[in-house]
């Protein structure tokens, strides 16, 4: 029986053998390795990559379509909403850092990306299929229009790359946006920042981007007593993530 793409839950299937293959040599699954893949929807991208590792985790949250996938020998299905899935006890039954596959519901894709951060410490690295306007922000540098809240939040935490562009009609039905894959692996010894602080000072900064930073970002300092110097006669994309996370650093200091 023909499966239905639900709008509810952003269903696109991945339909062109093409860049499957692609995204499957990007990945370079290796036998025996922990993977999770969110979404494998019609397991366009489960099947090959399942042959691969020999055993794959999926996480569905479409009832219809998780029976179906618990018909396959090789799979461990998890029937869920993956914003509540604790990918740390998931890599700890697993006994290993977890690879992360998927191609994510594009209308939930940035809360994923937020809920997965903070379980980077056991995951080894991520591939996504993403709508290609938020990998551009995932992979914006400073002072270009892309450079985003997104881009700062990540980039502390991961180094990114888009490989590979994915056209509409690579699925079914198609989306009526182009999308990319994003490579994310995390940084063996990132910078120590209180990660909630951090939010909040770039969810400030970026809040009113097309003005200067005293008007928002000035003004918040000034509430918390900041007696350093930080350059706030620029605009939130101009300034760089390693600032970002040496004024939070600064900030953690001054609070305790």
């Amino acid at each position: 029986m023909k499966h239905i793409a639900r709008k509810r839950f952003g269903q696109h299937f991945l339909s062109d053998g093409g860049i499957i293959d692609a995204i499957v040599r990007e990945i370079a699954p290796r036998p025996g390795q922990h993977m999770l893949e969110i979404g494998p929807g019609l397991a366009a991208l489960t099947q090959p990559l399942v042959e691969r590792v020999g055993h794959l985790t999926v996480i569905e949250l479409d009832r219809d379509l998780a029976s179906r996938l618990r018909g396959h020998g090789l799979l461990t299905v998890i029937e869920s909403d993956v914003l509540k899935v604790d990918f740390g006890a998931l890599a700890q039954a697993a006994g290993s850092r977890v690879r992360v596959v998927g191609n994510l519901p594009y209308n939930i894709s940035t809360p994923i990306l937020f809920h997965l951060l903070k379980y980077v410490d056991a995951i080894e690295d991520q591939h996504f299929m993403l709508q290609k306007e938020v990998v551009d922000r995932m992979v914006a540098q400073p002072a270009t229009s892309d450079y985003s809240r997104l881009s700062v939040m990540l980039q502390w935490r991961y180094t990114m790359e888009n490989v590979l562009f994915v056209p509409p009609e690579s699925f079914d039905p198609p989306p009526r946006v182009d999308s990319a894959v994003v490579r994310m692996v995390p940084l063996s010894d990132p910078p120590a920042v209180d990660v909630s602080l951090l939010s909040e000072l770039v969810q400030v900064a970026f809040s009113q981007r097309r003005k200067l930073l005293r008007h928002t970002l000035g003004r918040w300092l000034e509430g918390r007593s900041f007696d350093g110097t930080f350059d706030v006669q620029r605009r939130a994309e101009e300034v760089p993530v390693q600032e970002y996370l040496l004024l939070a650093q600064h900030l953690c200091r001054l609070a305790n």
